[in-house]
């Protein structure tokens, strides 16, 4: 088998079990442990702070120990962690300390995976890595759906089994790492320099250029915004406006991903696309409107349906920003700089659960989806006027 399938399988089974993992760790602090708006934000706050501390760390160490081993170790300590809530599940011990816990120790297992399995890509793609990039994206929410299925069932058969089976979807994924070989092996200069030169050349490298830091800047306002309003403010509409179940907090993420799929698809069908900083504002912009949409209508079945137009419109976004930054950074930093990239993101995380918890606790979380959709509108405008993405044009590579 190819290093890309196998490449392919592993980061499939950790986007498998990150999809159960955000259903069901979101049903249990909003449903089964009924926590406040401010409280829930804290407790998604929690599982994404170890990324914004940690990530940019994980990036240079990654280039040292090799990008494969990092990804491999990572996720076996991710795979082991679910057992904390098994234990305390099965004990009718859970408490919301326990879940920050649980929460610190699988973001510090994010923290670590993302930059070394982003590092990875490069190594496997070839030339057409944006074609590489689409096809890790379609794998990505694909296999969302799928966890975001098995999660739906918590309320029938209970959160002990649907955590059981993502530590054995995630083990699955390290016997995948193994079989991947010596991918992305330690680089020999890195042995010599210091880890804070590595993250200063990661730093200067994306500050100095205009292109990749107009991408940095979109990603730290939908890492507000945007992540905000998904892992805080859809959940407490689901409870406080539908009263719903762990089976409607799955099919939201479901349908979202569904939307997130199918552009993908197509993506895949178009082939390259030349202008992806076009791409990545008119997406930005446009889900902005339907966000915005669906914090105002009434009815769940609209509700979910804007945010299944919404998940369309990210699957433009994400794989294009990706690419612009996979395709813009200079080889030998591209770990360091993919850790920033991802920094960008998951370090905005905790203020968008911050920003999103607080706003639902005092405008409710449907007025929080609007301001919020707003504030991305205004920022993705800004962005498209002051930088050069809206120019940009992306090489085509060979297939």
């Amino acid at each position: 088998m190819s290093s890309k399938k196998i490449y392919l399988i592993a980061i499939s089974t950790w986007f498998a079990a990150f999809g159960m993992q955000s259903v069901v760790f979101a049903w249990l602090v909003t449903i089964l442990l009924r926590e406040p708006a401010e409280r829930v934000g804290y407790a998604q706050m929690s599982i994404l702070l170890p990324g914004m501390l940690l990530i940019l760390l994980a990036g240079a160490i990654a280039d040292r120990v090799g990008l494969r081993r990092q990804a491999l170790w990572s996720q076996l300590f991710a795979a082991l962690t679910p057992m904390l809530l098994i234990y305390f599940l099965y004990f009718e011990a859970l408490s919301y300390s326990i879940i920050i816990v649980y929460a610190l120790l699988m973001g510090l297992a994010q923290a670590f995976v993302t930059p070394a399995r982003d590092g990875l890509l490069n190594h496997v793609a070839g030339d057409n890595i944006q074609r590489m990039v689409v096809l890790a994206s379609l794998c990505q929410f694909g296999f969302q759906i799928m966890g975001y299925t098995l999660a739906g069932f918590a309320d029938t058969v209970g959160a002990i089994t649907i955590l059981s089976v993502q530590s054995i979807i995630l083990l699955l994924g390290c016997g995948a790492l193994v079989a991947l070989g010596e991918v992305g092996a330690p680089r020999a200069q890195a042995q010599q320099a210091s880890i804070m030169k590595d993250l200063w050349e990661g730093a200067s490298t994306v500050a100095g250029d205009p292109l990749m830091r107009a991408v940095m800047i979109q990603n730290v306002a939908m890492g507000i915004f945007f992540m905000g309003a998904f892992i805080v403010a859809f959940p407490l509409v689901v409870r406080e406006v539908y009263n719903g179940t762990s089976s409607d907090l799955a099919s939201l993420n479901a349908f979202n991903s569904l939307g997130l799929v199918i552009t993908i698809g197509v993506l895949l069908r178009i082939g390259h696309i030349a202008r992806a900083g076009r791409a990545l504002l008119l997406a930005q912009f446009i889900g902005s409107l339907v966000l915005a949409l669906a914090g105002w209508v009434v009815q769940q079945y609209l509700f979910v349906f804007c945010v299944f137009l919404w998940g369309i419109c990210g699957g433009v976004a994400m794989p294009m920003s990706r690419t612009l930054m996979q395709q813009t950074a200079p080889s030998a930093l591209r770990a360091r700089v993919m850790s920033f990239y991802a920094f960008s993101f998951m370090g905005a995380g905790p203020l968008g659960a911050l920003w999103a918890g607080y706003l639902a606790d005092l405008v409710g979380p449907q007025n929080a989806i609007m301001i919020s959709a707003g504030c991305m509108a205004l920022l993705a405008l800004i962005v498209g006027v002051v930088s050069p993405l809206w120019g940009s044009v992306t090489e085509q590579t060979a297939t």
